[in-house]
């Protein structure tokens, strides 16, 4: 039976969209297949790792009835890119799939649609919608940090609160924290929930810079997320997040203003002499000038000078470069505002006129 008649491009869209969550080694085979199922023209395409499912559909069925089946996502993939642009049909007889496209012709195992393990949908009482593009610039703002594999669970994701018109992002693995907040044309009672890291960046990749809607329902350990054709479905981290506002410094009277690629480039200077282990660097802060300074085992020494328009008092603080290095990389602003408190304090970074982002850094021992 032909399930999908249709241009190279149409079809290995849909199938990317999906596949990005497809795990190679899984302990259970059939979850490294996706779920194909085609109702009349209509083919729809599912994958899943049990926490996360992304749903799509396409209008590029062959024929008439109904059919479902599942194939090997990668294999699939691969077999598309790999095929000169043209027409590519899919059939399904007796269990087998096969790829055909012009001369070329592929038959590929299945295993059977039923035993597909589908996320079951729970049931959602909260519902937050907003363009898709200031979706995406939040995650952006915030995403580089989440925790990797920390044992505090609920660090590996990110905190979205919705309360009255704003919506929060934020982030932190214990040694920096990420808060970025945008305003909404609705109100909404407060909301807050721990998104998984691996659903934040699949969506990075999928959502669009658009003004098309996304639409968020929450409820039961899952978050929702229904925008263009596609639908994806997460598990929410359960756990309390930390209390962000405490961690954000406020009253810092020692500030001062900088380019924000200058401060880059001499940071990444700097970062060449340090090791692979530690990442430290030591900042000297005096009227007019920043002294950026790092060392390695070998006695190696870079130091880098800038001038400031800064008139505090003398600060000698160490900082992971990696940290300042990440949000520097992410912003696309010509400045950067830095506030520093004392040593042992915090340093917190902003952008100039802008109140929504806020970056906190812990100072480190030098």
């Amino acid at each position: 039976m032909q399930l999908v008649k249709s241009s190279r491009d149409n079809f290995l869209r849909p199938l990317q969209i999906v596949s990005g969550i497809v795990e190679r080694r899984h302990t259970l085979p059939i979850l490294a297949n996706i779920l194909i199922r085609k109702e009349g023209d209509q083919v729809s395409f599912l994958s899943t790792d049990t926490e996360v499912q992304i749903t799509t559909t396409a209008g590029i069925g062959a024929g008439d009835g109904n059919a479902a089946t599942t194939v090997a996502a990668r294999k699939l993939v691969d077999i598309l890119r790999a095929l000169p642009e043209g027409d590519v049909a899919l059939t399904l007889n007796d269990k087998r799939l096969t790829v055909q496209s012009g001369k070329s012709r592929f038959a590929l195992q299945t295993l059977a649609a039923d035993d597909f393990p589908t996320v079951a949908q729970g049931q959602y009482d909260a519902s937050v919608t907003m363009p898709q593009k200031t979706l995406r610039y939040l995650f952006n703002m915030v995403h580089f940090a989440m925790a990797q594999q920390d044992i505090r669970y609920y660090l590996n994701g990110m905190l979205l609160v919705a309360e009255g018109k704003a919506i929060t992002a934020v982030a932190t693995d214990g040694h920096r924290l990420a808060f970025c907040q945008v305003e909404s044309d609705q109100e909404y009672a407060r909301r807050d929930v721990i998104i998984p890291r691996k659903t934040i960046l699949e969506l990075q990749r999928l959502l669009e810079e658009s003004d098309e809607p996304v639409q968020m329902d929450i409820g039961g350990g899952q978050i929702k997320f229904t925008f263009g054709s596609v639908e994806l479905i997460s598990k929410l981290v359960e756990g309390k997040f930390p209390d962000y506002g405490r961690v954000i410094p406020k009253g810092y009277r020692n500030s001062f203003t900088l380019p924000r690629e200058t401060l880059q480039r001499a940071l990444q200077r700097a970062a060449i002499m340090t090791s692979d282990k530690f990442k430290g660097i030591r900042c000297i802060v005096e009227p007019g000038s920043m002294k950026i300074n790092s060392t390695n085992a070998e006695q190696e020494e870079a130091i880098e000078e800038l001038e400031i328009d800064y008139g505090g008092d003398a600060i000698d603080i160490g900082f992971n470069v990696t940290y300042l290095l990440d949000v520097l990389a992410n912003l696309k602003t010509d400045a950067v505002t830095l506030s520093l408190g004392d040593p042992n304090s915090s340093a917190l970074l902003t952008i100039p006129g802008n109140a929504d982002f806020k970056y906190v850094v812990m100072p480190m021992r030098i």
